[in-house]
């Protein structure tokens, strides 16, 4: 059904709708709220937390006035809550002046502002006690763009609800097997609980089908794969320890066993197929060289790919650094075109023995004369098909995907189940640990001083917006506002911008410039989070810390500590609240990314670590729900039953249908 068929969407409406990857009536069913308004009960302004938002009762004790600060005007009031005073001030709403009266009780709901021990609030949405209306109940939120507004939003989702046929995917034996609620009411309660228990369990119900109909997906993608190995390696174990040697520092325990993991697997009847784990600093970038050396020494090709060019690049010099004996090329979206052709005629003629690049080396037209293993950097980057894709590019080649983004165990035996799994759990004794601080606004201008003094003495230091672009309410500074300001703040010390919506050639020259020393300090979105590797830099500073996951502030962190030298990782809070401090005190005192990752996902649900991105654009169906893990499991097993079953083929097509893009389902 067209989304201009349901109430109140007009062309222009269903075109913003577009932007938030909803198409149709049926999209609009499952756009779920990112957040919901509790209206159910009041708070005492007092003890509230800086950037709170939330519903106070309260009495206007004096007339509203309207101030004037050179270019800006503001109404503003006095009020008292619980006996105790507060002011309310509203910008760019003169009207408000007329509507309330002094004496008057009014439930006022808001963003709460107490830096200084004396409350306030900013912008309040407003109702007479005696004539409430709306500012009751639990109230969904939706995410906008352009001319929407929450109450269009919510008229259509209603609408579409009505509308739109909500039928569960489970086969009607298993659900009543495991007596599921009805999915149409999980709808209904995800949009309009009465009860934050209904939410709850709405959210529950509808991730498990979901989920079941994901991993049904991965069932139907995965299966019938024939691993039976084509390529036989002809390197010893001697040569791979005579390698081994080759690097300035001795490998871990950790990286012997996985390279002693890739030497089994490559020398089995059947094809490698792994997955390799480690923790930011834990050296999987040497084990993979050592995994593309059996390959090169046995005559055949390899392939390392990364999501980003700034780490493809660091690869092909790590390449050209250890394998001086073999042949390695680079190929990237931002190669010209005489690179390319050269790149691509030189692998089909078996002239390059390696290469490193991006996405491009996908593309259709790159032929291998020999490949036997391919390398996936970062591969939460990369879908299955794409792994598959490269893969398909050599007679059986071999596949090491790794990760330094540590996935919890419970999501990695399902969505990677036809993997085998090495972990790194140490990491080289040569690297300090880096040193995780809290910092409070009042120690803001002592932070800044302390990186302008590590400037002169040769450290460099990351800081870290989560966005590029201004906030719509204007709560959190964008990359670019914090460029200008710090600039102004440190004139002394040499800055440089970096963000996504660069070029790559751009952000690559930008990395280079800074790891060549001629910036003291990178602002950057969490571009910067992967692989990035500069020795000298110390200090990596976190805005908004609060709305980052613990698995990607841990990323963050570790761009710094790469080197022997003390580092520092300050992490400041926007919204000061108990739940954000517990959540990075977590951080604080944990440095093993696997418990941070388990951590995380008890905390925020399984939803923030699975991204599904279609004709490059994410869907944010599962993410904006909350439930616990366990959800997951179940899910898995009432496929596993499905399947087992049989009669499953209206399924199958039903969940390639939806995941018709699984190829760049990727973990976040």
């Amino acid at each position: 059904m067209k989304l201009t068929e349901l109430k109140g969407i007009s062309d222009k409406r269903a075109k913003d709708l577009n932007k938030l990857n909803i198409f149709t009536a049926e999209d609009m069913a499952r756009f779920y709220p990112r957040a919901y308004l509790d209206l159910t009960t009041t708070s005492r302004l007092s003890a509230c937390y800086h950037n709170d938002v939330v519903l106070v009762s309260c009495r206007v004790s004096s007339a509203p006035q309207t101030v004037s600060t050179g270019r800006r005007s503001f109404v503003k009031v006095w009020c008292e809550n619980d006996g105790e005073p507060f002011s309310a001030v509203w910008f760019n709403a003169p009207y408000v002046r007329d509507k309330l009266k002094s004496g008057g009780e009014y439930l006022f709901y808001g963003r709460v502002q107490n830096k200084y021990g004396a409350p306030s609030m900013v912008n309040p949405t407003f109702e007479p006690l005696e004539r409430n209306y709306r500012l009751k109940g639990i109230v969904p939120v939706y995410p906008l763009r352009g001319s929407l507004s929450q109450r269009a939003v919510r008229d259509a989702v209603a609408d579409a609800l009505r509308k739109v046929a909500l039928v569960s995917a489970i086969p009607p034996a298993v659900r009543k097997k495991y007596a599921l609620s009805d999915l149409k009411k999980a709808y209904s309660d995800i949009h309009n609980p009465v009860t934050f228990a209904d939410k709850d369990a709405a959210a529950e119900r509808i991730a498990l089908e979901e989920y079941f109909i994901l991993i049904s997906a991965f069932k139907v993608i995965k299966g019938g794969k024939d691993d039976a190995r084509v390529l036989r390696y002809t390197c010893t174990r001697e040569q791979v320890e005579t390698f081994c040697a080759r690097f300035p520092f001795p490998l871990t325990e950790g990286q012997k066993r996985a390279v002693d993991d890739i030497y089994e697997n490559v020398h089995s009847p059947n094809r490698m197929n792994r997955l390799l784990q480690g923790d930011v600093g834990s050296g999987k970038t040497a084990v993979a060289i050592c995994g593309i050396y059996m390959a090169l020494a046995s005559g055949y090709q390899a392939a390392m790919l990364a999501p980003t060019e700034v780490l493809a690049e660091q690869n092909y010099q790590l390449i050209c650094r250890y394998l001086p004996e073999f042949r390695a090329g680079f190929l990237s979206g931002s190669s010209s075109a005489k690179e390319k052709k050269s790149v691509k005629a030189a692998l089909a003629a078996g002239e390059l023995d390696v290469v490193c690049g991006t996405h491009a080396v996908l593309q259709d037209d790159v032929e291998f004369a020999s490949l036997a293993l391919c390398v996936c950097d970062e591969q939460h980057r990369f879908g299955v098909a794409q792994r598959s894709a490269l893969s398909e590019k050599g007679a059986g080649a071999d596949m090491l995907v790794m990760s330094a983004t540590p996935i919890p165990r419970t999501l990695s035996l399902i969505f990677y189940g036809d993997l085998d799994i090495t972990e790194i759990k140490d990491k080289p004794k040569a690297r300090a640990p880096v040193t995780t601080a809290i910092v409070p606004s009042r120690k803001y201008d002592d932070m800044l001083a302390y990186v302008g003094r590590e400037a002169k003495a040769g450290n460099q230091s990351y800081f870290v917006c989560p966005k590029i672009e201004e906030d719509e309410e204007g709560s959190v500074m964008s990359v670019t506002e914090l460029f200008d300001e710090l600039k102004n703040r440190l004139p002394s010390v040499r800055f440089a911008l970096l963000h996504g919506k660069m070029k790559d050639k751009e952000k690559a020259e930008i990395m280079q410039n800074f790891k060549a020393k001629k910036f003291d300090c990178l602002v950057s979105t969490t571009v910067i989070e992967v692989g990035v590797d500069v020795p000298d830099a110390t200090i990596m500073i976190v805005y908004n810390a609060e709305r980052f996951g613990l698995s990607q502030l841990h990323q963050l962190r570790g761009r710094v500590g790469r080197g022997s030298k003390q580092s520092y990782c300050f992490l400041l809070l926007g919204a000061d609240g108990e739940e954000a401090r517990a959540r990075l005190a977590v951080l604080k005192n944990n440095t093993d990314g696997f418990k941070i990752a388990e951590y995380d996902l008890e905390m925020r649900g399984s939803g923030d670590f699975l991204g599904t991105r279609q004709s490059g654009k994410f869907i944010n169906e599962i993410r904006n729900l909350r439930y616990p893990p366990s959800v997951i499991f179940t899910a898995k097993k009432l496929s596993d039953e499905a399947f087992e079953a049989g009669g499953v083929e209206a399924l199958a097509a039903l969940a390639l249908k939806k995941y018709s893009g699984l190829k760049d389902v990727v973990l976040n």
